[in-house]
This record gives C-alpha cells, sequence and structure tokens, in this order.
C-alpha cells in the first residue's frame, strides 16, 4: 500500500513538472509577443519624428546624452517639465 501512495505521489510529481515546462513555454512566448509590439511601438514613434534616416543616429544619440533636439512633434510632452500643481491636488 505504502508503495501505491508513493507512486501516485511521484505521478503527481511529474504531471507537475509538465504544467510547469508548458507555462515556462508559454511564458516566454508572452514575452517574445510583448518585446515584438514594444518594437513596434519604438519603431512607428521613430518614423513619427520624420527625422531623415542620414540624421536618425545623431538625433537618438543626442537624445541619449541628455541634449534633446529642438524639433518637436505635436502631441510630445517635454519630460522634464514637471506640473507639481498637478501633484499637489492629487495629494489632498
Amino acid at each position: 500500500m505504502a508503495m501505491t501512495k508513493r507512486t501516485k505521489i511521484q505521478s503527481e510529481i511529474e504531471k507537475a513538472r509538465l504544467k510547469l515546462v508548458e507555462q515556462q513555454t508559454r511564458i516566454k512566448e508572452l514575452e517574445a509577443k510583448n518585446t515584438e509590439l514594444e518594437n513596434m511601438e519604438i519603431v512607428e514613434i521613430v518614423r513619427g519624428m520624420n527625422i531623415p534616416l542620414d540624421d536618425l543616429t545623431a538625433a537618438l544619440q543626442s537624445i541619449k546624452g541628455g541634449n534633446a533636439p529642438a524639433r518637436r512633434t505635436s502631441g510630445q510632452v517635454d519630460p522634464k517639465s514637471n506640473n507639481d500643481s498637478d501633484k499637489e491636488d492629487e495629494t489632498e
């Protein structure tokens, strides 16, 4: 009888391991899809900047270095401007 309980537990362990492998595979698939969508968003943003391809590298390096280009597209929010009055209203 003890052997049957042990066999049953071993079977449950194997089932749990299989489920774990399936979930890990699913997580990898979802992460890949997420990365693909994120990359598509980045491409859309960069294309929306209307910067010639020859100037793109310099513009991105300028942004990375903290020297954002003066040229801005409509609807962009300046990340350096903080509207502290909005934050105060939220905390009250």
